[in-house]
């Protein structure tokens, strides 16, 4: 499950040097599973941009680490989120921690955000049906220092509602609609209003083999900064994002995901480049029933 729209840019390597070895990677031959047959399906929770409508699996846990760095205000973000079924694949308990720069606001300065913690309840299907609804609520709490631009300084909830869509055996769809409110929202000034924040996603999901995913991921917000007492002004921004991904599955029932992808900015974002770094570690903790 992804929180954060996007991240930032341009790493040193070219892309064709990132793409290349990710591909040729892909195809080697998959490590068996043990009494883990499920993993040996494709790919499926660990979408980028846009958040799928799968929970976790009962007796299964997930890290997941996302970089995202902007080319032209060379602005950064680094999340970690770890997801946790609570007694059944019907409830899912997750945090998520950020740790970012924002160079424009804070002299190129890194420092802590607001810290996500997420309630998913899985409404309709799962992993093998053809279309899953898990509706999320998230309470956003106000970790970062709002003083220096790196928080809300106040508590936001945020709700999403995440739909998946088998449309064939290789290609799935996902899509998304969230809202964020933050009833005290301060400014770098200390100035108070509240915020609203609207969110739509949809992704496209080619399974080229079930261990290899290329991924194009459409998502688009708009914000609400606090401009003074009460007074707020609003900002939008626009991603097109093709991207891959790939899995390693091993014996011990750990899947590793690494991916990659290229968000550009169309519309009112034209002109905003950047990379998006992601990894899952992904595995058992107990016998699931």
């Amino acid at each position: 499950m992804r929180l954060s729209i996007i991240g930032m840019t341009n790493p040193a390597p070219s892309l064709r040097a990132l793409l290349l070895p990710a591909m040729l990677l892909a195809l080697l031959p998959a490590t068996p599973l043990l009494a883990q047959e499920k993993k040996e399906g494709p790919i499926q929770d660990n979408s980028f941009l846009v958040e799928e409508a799968y929970n976790q699996e009962e007796g299964v846990v997930q890290h997941i680490s996302t970089f995202t760095r902007y080319r032209e205000s060379k602005d950064w973000l680094y999340t970690f989120t770890q997801e946790w079924p609570v007694f059944s694949q019907k409830h899912q308990f997750s945090f998520t921690l950020p740790w970012q720069r924002l160079g424009a606001s804070l002299d190129g300065k890194q420092a802590f955000g607001d810290v996500a913690l997420n309630y998913r309840y899985q409404l309709l299907g799962d992993g093998d049906a053809k279309v899953a609804i898990s509706p999320r609520v998230s309470v956003m709490l106000p970790t970062g220092d709002e003083k220096t631009g790196y928080g809300r300084g106040a508590t936001g909830i945020q709700v999403n509602l995440p739909l998946s869509w088998a449309i064939s055996e290789s290609l799935v769809s996902h899509w998304n609609v969230g809202a964020t409110r933050t009833p005290n929202a301060k400014n770098t000034d200390g100035e108070k209003a509240a915020t609203q924040d609207l969110s739509f996603g949809q992704s496209f999901i080619w399974l080229a083999h079930p261990r290899f995913n290329v991924m194009l991921e459409y998502v688009h917000t708009r914000s609400q900064g606090v401009a003074g007492p009460d007074r707020t002004q609003l900002q939008t921004a626009t991603y097109l994002s093709p991207g891959i991904r790939w899995a390693y599955n091993f014996p011990s029932g750990l899947q590793v995901v690494p991916g990659i992808a290229v968000p550009i900015g169309v519309g009112a974002s034209r002109g905003e480049k950047a990379v998006f770094l992601y990894l899952s570690f992904e595995h058992p903790f107990g016998k699931a029933k």
